[in-house]
C-alpha cells in the first residue's frame, strides 16, 4: 500500500510539474500588469525550455503573444545542417513579444521592455542555445557553440532598446 501511496504521489507530482497550469497562468483568468508580469518572467527566465515548449503548444491563453519566426534563421552555415535552435527561439521571441504587449498595455514609456529586460531575454536565449549544444556529439559543439554566439551577438545588435 505505501508503494503504490508513493507512485501516486510521483505521478501526481510529475503531471503537475509538466501541465500549462504550472507555468503560472490559466487561460482565461483575469488579467493585470502584476500577474502578466509575472506569467511572462516565469515562462522566460523560472522554467525549464521543455516546459515552456509544452506550455507555448496547448491551447494557451491568447491574451499573450505566441507566435514565432523561428530568430528568422531555419539553418545555419553552409553546411545544410542545422543546430536546432528553434525551441530557444521560440521562447526569445515570446518573451521580446510580450515584454513590448505589457509596455503597450501597462507600461509608461519603458516599465516592461527597456534594456536591461531586453539583455535578460537575450542572455536567456545565448543560455538556451548553449544548452542545445551541450547536447550535440563532441565533435559538432564547438561549431554550435559559435553559432549559438552568433545568434546571441544578432540579436544583441538588432533587437531593440
Amino acid at each position: 500500500m505505501a508503494r503504490r501511496l508513493r507512485v501516486l504521489v510521483a505521478v501526481t507530482s510529475l503531471l503537475t510539474v509538466l501541465s500549462p497550469a504550472s507555468a503560472g497562468h490559466v487561460a482565461g483568468a483575469s488579467h493585470s500588469a502584476a500577474t502578466d508580469a509575472a506569467f511572462v518572467e516565469r515562462l522566460v527566465h523560472q522554467v525549464s525550455l521543455d516546459l515552456f515548449v509544452s506550455t507555448a503548444g496547448t491551447a494557451a491563453d491568447p491574451w499573450f503573444d505566441w507566435s514565432t519566426d523561428g530568430c528568422s534563421a531555419p539553418l545555419v552555415g553552409s553546411t545544410g545542417r542545422s543546430f536546432d535552435f528553434r525551441a530557444a527561439c521560440r521562447r526569445h521571441d515570446f518573451g521580446y513579444r510580450n515584454l513590448k504587449l505589457l509596455e503597450r498595455r501597462y507600461g509608461a514609456g519603458s516599465t516592461y521592455w527597456n534594456g536591461t529586460s531586453r539583455a535578460r531575454v537575450d542572455a536567456r536565449l545565448r543560455a538556451d542555445t548553449r544548452a542545445h549544444c551541450q547536447t550535440r556529439p563532441w565533435y559538432e559543439r564547438y561549431t554550435c557553440l559559435g553559432w549559438s554566439e552568433t545568434f546571441y551577438a544578432a540579436v544583441r545588435a538588432a533587437g531593440g532598446p
